[in-house]
Parts: C-alpha cells; structure tokens; sequence
C-alpha cells in the first residue's frame, strides 16, 4: 500500500456511520493510528481526508535502530517503530551494516515504502539510533574484539558484527524532496560529470521552489571516488544559506523519487547522491517553515609553522608526493626530515597518544559551472601523512599544487571532546533562546516571535572516533540527545565526513583564520544536522 495517503480519491460521502463524529474528536482517533491504517483512513472519503491532512501538519522524522542479526527480522523491527505512527513518508535513509547485503536490503525498503519517494540506502561502519525494542539511543561501532573479554558488546561477536540497521523516514511538509545523483558514463569519457550534477541540482530546486538555492543537501559519496573536488565545487555553487551534510566515502543504493534524474545503471556509474530539500513554491496556506542548521565537533589541532608546497608529483593510485619550504629559510625541506622535525614537535608537547597525521592545505582555486564563471574561493582541504623518503613526504590523495600553503594536525581526543562541549552549548542555544547576536542563526526564536521546535537530527561521525577513542559511550551524540531528549536522532560512523557548517556555529568560531579557506570535508569529526520547524504566524 502507498504510505502517502495524497492520491487517495475518496468517496463523497463523510464516511458512512461514523459520518457524524466531531472533526476534532476523529482527529484525535485518526491520530492514534499506525501509519499504513492512516493512509487507508485518508482514502475513507474526502472529509476524512481533510482531517487526515491537520493531523499531519508539521514535519515529522522517525527512526529506529536494530542490531538483529537477521536482514528480514531486522528490517521488520525498524519498520514497525517508525510506522507505528501517522506519517506520510517524504524521503527514507537508511544505514546498514557491511555484512547485510546492500541489494537485498535496499530492496526490501523500497518494497515497504511503495510509491516514488526518494530512499538511499547506505553502507556504514557503525550506525547511530534509538533501538526499536527498548527506545534506548545507542552509538554502535563494529569492531571484532575478545568475545570472552568482559568488555565486549554482544554486537561485535563474530556472528554479530556488522549486522544492523538505522532507517530514518521523513515527512517535510513545505518542502520537496528528490535523489540526484552525480553520474559516469561507463562508455566513452569516464570522467564524473560534476557540472551536471551540480547544475542539476540548482534546475531540481528552480522546478519546485522557483529559485535555485536548496535548503539542505545530505550527500552520500562512493568509497572509491575523491569527493574533494565535488565538495569544493558545490561549496562554491551554493548560497550561504544550503546547508550540506553527509558520508563522502561509503557505499550506496538510491531511488531518486523524480523520474528526470533516473539513470540506467547499464550506462553510468554513479559516484555520489545528494538528497535535496527545496522549498515548495505550492506550499499550502497553515504551514510552517522547516529549517536546517549544522554544526560539528572537530578532532584535530594544528600545530607547528606554516609551510609552502614546492613540488608536488602524484603517483602509486592517488598520492601525493611534496616537497616543501618555510618563511625566511631558503633550503627546500626534505621529506623524512621535515616528519621528524614534526614528530619532535609532538614529542615536545608531550602528547601521550599516538595520534594520526594530516595536512591542513589552502587551496585558493578559480571555480566554473558550466560556461558560468563563480567567484574564486579559498578552501581548506585534509590529506592523511603516510610517510616521506629523503626527498619528499607522502599524502593520501590529489588536488595539491605548487604554492598552496599547509598546516600539520594531529588528532586529540581532548580537542574533541572540549568541542563536542561547544556543539552542546550550540544546541542549548537553539532548544532555549538567546539573544545573543552570534548566535543569529542558532537561536530557538524565529523572526515572527514563535518558537522554534527541534523535530530531528542527524549525524556522521569519523569511524575512529565512539566509544573506544573517548573511553565512555555516547559522547558524539550526548549534545543534541541531553538537548532535545526523546526527539528523533539517527546516524552512521563514516571514514569522511562532508559538513558545511552555518553562519555563528561553534565550528565557525573555534575554527581557523578566514584565510585559512573553509573546510567541508572533515577528518576526526562529527558533524550535527538539526531540524527545526518554524509554526506560520498567528492569524489576527
């Protein structure tokens, strides 16, 4: 059956002899029931579909966790707790475990859901949700340990690991919603078509909102594409305003929900997804705004001088190998030298830990979209250190020139938690008010005066990060849980995380100088998607 409950024709009549029961009192009836029994009660007659359309007048985002080893059981499990409320599905996600099988499982929701929604299904190496049996939110990371240690988790036996699922469906009225992805072709140039996808995007947006600036994009990108570039270029596209989230490096299964964006898979690969969310230019009279806001706790520090790259040579399947130079010396630093320079520098700062090693790169690039040339920007760009030689040190990944300028980071996990105290004091700010002016876009009061009511959130966490690198459980989502308990959560642990992070965010103010470029894709991060809805203004 069609979860939407939208195409329902109705009969005339006002629903035979419950025909005159108060509006309010079947309201309040209809309002009780799972969401597969309202949808067939919005097909009852048109005045039940009316009162159908007041229960569901404000967004809704269900979710729910299960760690049951069986796909079948477990897809059941979650689907039962999201449905077992009023909801007409907008858009699913869901994160899976690598030991179910991608394919199956997408098929299987896709089944469940009926209709033309758009649903991606993606592969995670930990998922983030509140248990469908117990309502307990939990924070999973699959890591195979001592099954007869005492601290092992019943997930992470062998028979278990790797086996769950988190599925979020959304329900946004106000909005559209559509799966683009960024194709290809398989044949011919086998080059992404970058331009296209940003471009179609923008058109998405345009069709249904009458201008070309989404409210929010969640990003899913293919484990073996570099997303940087893509992520730089749709950085530079998009208005302030669009947040974007989401997995750079996962594996995915989608279904678009709009059939200009279906793509046969016999001709094109696709190497990323970005579910959309545009204003809807038809929004009917009564409803409110729906509106977005992120914000992240990063887990790396900078230290040591600022450095500039020389030579720059990729090779050995995507690395990068440079060469570099300092301010006020005139030699070029060699490769095994300048590491162990930097490692003396931590040795120096006493840092207990063996923590990984990244470069923080500027990369001031000119932009175009097609035949449309965009303003030039300044972006920050993170490149794991794998090693050095006596000539050169040694990068993951492409994209570095000669001239861009650089940083060392190391990760901390007492910079991540002191900034997961900040994205906490964030959310506080947004749950309570304040009229503090930096806090313009966090604050829990909109423009008309009304409240704004937290109904969701999101997050994508490094996958090193949980409860092993903390040392106590839950410490990435106790910021928005203790805010807005009891409010619908779920999210995956992920090797990059994309985060564009808004004006006044805690992100913005700990971050590095505005010369420094922004940084939207994170090493040792989690990031935060909130989603707050706005009621429309009283009527006098």
């Amino acid at each position: 059956m069609c979860l939407t409950g939208t195409n329902c024709a109705g009969g005339t009549g006002g629903g035979g002899g419950v025909s005159k029961i108060n509006d309010d009192v079947l309201q309040n009836i209809l309002g009780r029931l799972p969401a597969l029994t309202f949808a067939s009660a919005a097909c009852v007659s048109k005045s039940w579909n009316r009162v159908c359309s007041r229960v569901l007048t404000r967004p809704k985002l269900a979710s729910a966790l299960s760690l049951n080893p069986s796909l079948h059981e477990a897809v059941k499990e979650v689907f039962d707790k999201v449905l077992s409320e009023p909801i007409r599905p907008q858009f699913a996600i869901a994160f899976i475990g690598v030991q179910f099988n991608l394919k199956e499982t997408h098929k299987l929701i896709t089944e469940k859901l009926g209709g033309e929604i758009p649903i991606i299904t993606n592969a995670a190496s930990g998922i983030i949700g509140a248990d469908a049996k117990t309502n307990e939110l939990r924070e999973v990371k699959w890591e195979l340990g001592d099954e007869d240690g005492p601290n092992c988790e019943e997930y992470n036996t062998l028979s278990n690991l790797n086996r769950g699922i988190v599925l979020v469906v959304g329900f946004v009225p106000g909005l559209k919603v559509a799966a683009v992805p960024l194709i290809r072709p398989k044949k011919g140039n086998q080059t992404a078509m970058v331009d296209k996808f940003v471009i179609d995007i923008m058109n998405y947006t345009a069709s249904v909102s009458g201008c070309t600036s989404p409210t929010g994009i969640i990003m899913f990108g293919d484990q073996t594409i570099d997303m940087k570039p893509v992520i730089a270029k749709m950085d530079h596209a998009m208005p302030e305003e669009t947040t974007i989230v989401g997995d750079a490096s996962g594996s995915f299964l989608f279904r678009s929900g709009v059939s200009s964006h279906s793509y046969s898979g016999d001709l094109y690969f696709f190497d990323a997804v970005a579910l959309v969310f545009a204003r809807d230019k038809e929004k009917p009279h009564g409803i409110g705004e729906t509106q977005f806001y992120v914000t992240l706790s990063t887990g790396v520090i900078p230290f040591g001088p600022q450095l500039t790259a020389v030579a720059v040579r990729v090779k050995d399947q995507g690395c990068s190998w440079l060469s570099a130079s300092m301010e006020g010396y005139h030699e070029i630093l060699g490769g095994q030298d300048l590491l162990d320079s930097i490692n003396e520098v931590m040795d120096q700062d006493e840092i207990d830990e063996s923590p990984d090693l990244y470069i923080g790169v500027t990369q001031h690039r000119e932009c175009s979209i097609g035949s449309v040339q965009l303003r030039s920007a300044t972006s920050l760009a993170f490149y794991e250190v794998l090693g050095g030689d006596n000539e050169y040190f040694v990068v993951d990944g492409v994209g570095i020139k000669p001239g861009d300028s650089f940083l060392f980071y190391h990760s901390d996990s007492e910079t991540a938690s002191s900034s997961c105290a900040n994205v906490f004091e964030d959310l506080e700010a947004l749950k309570t008010g304040s009229n503090d002016k930096d806090h313009r876009d966090v604050i829990g009061v909109a423009d008309n005066g009304l409240k704004k009511e937290v109904f969701g959130g999101f997050i994508f966490s490094c996958h090193l990060r949980g409860e092993s690198y903390f040392g106590r459980p839950n410490v990435d989502s106790d910021p928005f849980s203790l805010n807005f308990p009891n409010v619908p959560l779920a999210g995956l642990f992920c090797t990059e995380e994309i985060g564009r992070d808004s004006p006044g965010s805690s992100a913005q103010k700990e971050g590095q100088e505005p010369s420094f470029g922004r940084c939207c894709l994170h090493v040792y991060s989690t990031v935060y998607l909130v989603m707050s809805y706005v009621p429309p203004p009283l009527e006098l």
